[in-house]
Order: C-alpha cells, then sequence, then structure tokens
C-alpha cells in the first residue's frame, strides 16, 4: 500500500499508514488461535545453519521454507489447513507451495517438487535450502530429495524466527494482506484463493525489499537489485546487493 501512495504522489511512514487505518477502523484483527506446526523435538539428523553468514546476491542460491496454517470457518467449528511455502531469498518469489490437511512430509514434499521441476539440475546443483527443524523436513523422504538434486541443507539452530525471517515475512505478508480479508468456507475455496494469492504475489505486488520490483521481475532482471531495507541477517545493505 505504502508503494503504491507513493506512486502517486503520496509518501507516508509505516507507522504512520498504521495509524490512520487503525482510526479508520481498517486494521485487520488477528485472532487469538495459536497453531503450531513445528515438532522439532525429534530423533531425526538436525543440519546445521550455512546461511546466517551469506546475504543473498543472486535468484536460486538460497530457498527458505515454512510451513503455516489457513483457517476455514465452516461447519459448526474452525477448521484448519496448511500451506508449505518455499521461498527464493533473493526475489522473495514463492517458487513452490502446496496445500494439505496434516503436518506429515507429504504436503512440503510436494512444494518441494514443484520448485525443483521449474529448474534446470545444474541450477540446483549447490543451492542452498533453509528451513526450522521440524521432522518434515528432517525426514528422510524429504532429506533424500534435497541430497538427490544436489541441493545443500540447512536449518535453524536456535528456534528464533529470524533464522528463518524472510520466509516468516511471506506468511505474514499472505495473511494480513490477503487471508485475513477473506472468508474460506470450504477446502476448494482455499485451493482456488490461495493459487490467486500466490500468483497475486509474485507477480503484481512489488517488493520494497526487491527494489520495489514484483519477485518475478526480480528474479528475470539483469540489474542488481536495490535494496530498501537492512537485510534479515542484520547487516545494513548498500544501495544495491
Amino acid at each position: 500500500l505504502q508503494i503504491i501512495l507513493a506512486n502517486n504522489g503520496h509518501k507516508i511512514g509505516r507507522d504512520r499508514l498504521f495509524e490512520i487505518l487503525r482510526k479508520s477502523g481498517l486494521l485487520v484483527k488477528r485472532g487469538r488461535h495459536r497453531m503450531f506446526t513445528t515438532y522439532s523435538r525429534h530423533w531425526l539428523k538436525k543440519w546445521p545453519n550455512l546461511i546466517k553468514d551469506i546475504i543473498p546476491s543472486r535468484p536460486d542460491e538460497i530457498w527458505v521454507s515454512d510451513i503455516t496454517y489457513i483457517e476455514i470457518a465452516g461447519g459448526d467449528r474452525k477448521q484448519f489447513v496448511y500451506l508449505s511455502l518455499i521461498t527464493d531469498a533473493y526475489t522473495h518469489e514463492i517458487v513452490g507451495y502446496a496445500m494439505h490437511n496434516n503436518l506429515d512430509t507429504e504436503g512440503p514434499l510436494r512444494a518441494l517438487m514443484m520448485a525443483v521441476s521449474t529448474r534446470s539440475r545444474a541450477t540446483l546443483k549447490g543451492l542452498i535450502h533453509h528451513s526450522d527443524r521440524g521432522c518434515q523436513y528432517c525426514s528422510g523422504d524429504y532429506v533424500r530429495r534435497l541430497l538427490e538434486y544436489g541441493i545443500l541443507i540447512s536449518m535453524t539452530e536456535n528456534g528464533d524466527p529470524y533464522e528463518n525471517a524472510i520466509a516468516e515475512r511471506v506468511n505474514g505478508i499472505l495473511k494480513t494482506e490477503w487471508l485475513y480479508h477473506t472468508k474460506l468456507k470450504t477446502e476448494s475455496q482455499a485451493r482456488a484463493a490461495i493459487d490467486r494469492i500466490i500468483y497475486l504475489y509474485n507477480n503484481v505486488r512489488p517488493h520494497e525489499s526487491t527494489g520495489n520490483l514484483t519477485p518475478a521481475a526480480a528474479r528475470t532482471t539483469s540489474q542488481p537489485l536495490r535494496k530498501k531495507w537492512k537485510n534479515y541477517w542484520g547487516i545494513k545493505q548498500s544501495a544495491t546487493a
């Protein structure tokens, strides 16, 4: 919204924007439900964090993965489905996603297979896949598939959201800008909504963190992306990255 306003000659800071929205009753009120999508107290191998000293400098260098939940207000009680996302850390493009009914490995694996199906083997070799330490990402099936494509495995180490901040940020954008405004009554409605929202996120919504380009445009540009914010690694960006 800030970008759209700026393009029309209205410059406004984030705090002022939220103040106006709050006074106008336009801020979305979040529910008090707290859903847990990560179970990391398991015996499976946990991999070290490979990205804590890396600032992404090109597409397909680092992919970040996460699982979030979507509320479906159908019937007498609220139901939830899950959404697995894989996002390019440089362009912020969602390169793979899948909606699923449970927290087993199948959903994240479908998102991964969508992502790898759009890239060559040469592109995937040496790419870093970063995630939390959830059992889905540590599972034998998921790890084997990553290794099969020559993808390096990276995971958070301390349970700090900032260790997977880009993935958390994407989840927040999808929810606050779209999903909280959408009443979903069935799974089929949720699937259709997710397809539409991710298309808009990738192809229509510009991002300050990618030089005011959409993620799809950021992937195809030959120019270095002009960063607007401090990056998630806590290092002040120069004019270009």
